[in-house]
């Protein structure tokens, strides 16, 4: 299936490269396919990217659509297992 990642033309090659991966992440990481630490320091570096919080939704919201999954839950169920 071919699918769109939200990427931005002001990012580096190697910004757009840990973009994508971040977004892989989080889609194995629905099917359950990728630790809890994996992916938050996948998330580490994302917000490192993207700080903007309304960027980070906005992005979020472009991969959702296109997925059918929600980012948001995802990390946000990583983040609260210990």
């Amino acid at each position: 299936m071919d699918k769109s990642l939200p990427i931005s033309l002001d990012w580096s090659t190697s910004e757009v490269i840990d973009v994508i991966q971040f977004f892989e992440t989080v889609e194995k990481a629905h099917h359950n396919k990728v630790g809890r630490e994996e992916l938050l320091a996948h998330y580490r570096r994302f917000k490192e990217i993207v700080p903007s919080k309304s960027e980070e939704k906005q992005l979020f919201k472009q991969y959702d659509e296109e997925l059918g999954l929600s980012c948001y839950h995802i990390i946000k169920k990583a983040r609260e297992q210990s």
